[in-house]
């Protein structure tokens, strides 16, 4: 491999390993060594870089690295630029009903990354997660994203034991959860689709449970109708 090539190797597995991190607290440079059992000398100079550019960012405090936003930036335009187009308006029309948050999420391996928020104008809301990576497990969005992968593919992710969970998922056209991600904190997402049917991407709203609990179903079923218009606005199809 030459020197060019192993440089940009070494770049894309550091990202890749932050990306991986989830927690959101970052990884040090001897850490980051450990993992690719790597010189630190070599990849403190390939950090630099990253930083340079606005791809990674080191925290003054613990020093730890972590993404920056030129990634979730590219991630953004990388992904269908019709649903990016078409999901703010649709999202603010569901603050506007629930006054609660709403949030536009894809999946990233056995994560959740969210690309959009909109939050209500009251102070108590659910704590925007833009550009940050969630569990598929325990969120409502991921157990959308993957309420259609076959037996094997859960099994990669190690999502074996949500199979009855998603089986209901399907069977509802929506995903709720209460209080697994965050205690206090109920949700509901469905599935945007697109081309060939593929699932592509999940909406989803959350809140706290004394505000949003009582009526959450009503939400899931509203949340399932903005999805479907969302999957007919980027040429999919809407169950």
């Amino acid at each position: 491999m030459n020197p060019g090539t192993a440089a940009l190797a070494r770049g894309l597995d550091v990202l890749e390993l932050l990306g991986d991190e989830p927690t959101g607290a970052g990884l040090g440079v001897v850490r980051l060594a450990e993992l690719r059992g790597d010189d630190k000398s070599q990849l403190s100079r390939t950090l630099a870089t990253l930083a340079e550019h606005g791809y990674v960012e080191r925290d003054p405090e613990t020093l730890a690295y972590r993404l920056g936003w030129r990634v979730f930036a590219l991630a953004a335009r990388a992904g269908d630029a019709r649903l990016l187009a078409a999901a703010p308006p649709v999202m603010r029309e569901l603050v506007r009903e629930l006054d609660e948050s709403v949030h536009l999420s894809v999946r990233q391996g056995g994560f959740v990354l969210t690309l959009l928020a909109e939050v209500p104008s009251h102070a108590l809301h659910a704590p925007g997660r833009v550009g940050r990576l969630t569990p598929v497990a325990t969120t409502s969005a991921g157990r959308a994203l993957v309420s259609e992968l076959e037996p094997d593919e859960l099994a990669a992710l190690g999502l074996e034991a949500l199979s009855p969970v998603l089986a209901d998922v399907r069977a509802c056209g929506f995903a709720i959860v209460r209080e697994e991600f965050e205690p206090g904190l109920v949700a509901a997402a469905a599935a945007i689709r697109g081309a060939a049917d593929a699932i592509v991407a999940a909406l989803n709203v959350s809140g706290p449970r004394f505000r949003l609990g009582d009526r959450l179903e009503d939400a899931a079923a509203r949340v399932a109708a903005a999805a479907a218009e969302l999957s007919r606005a980027i040429g999919g199809e809407s169950r």
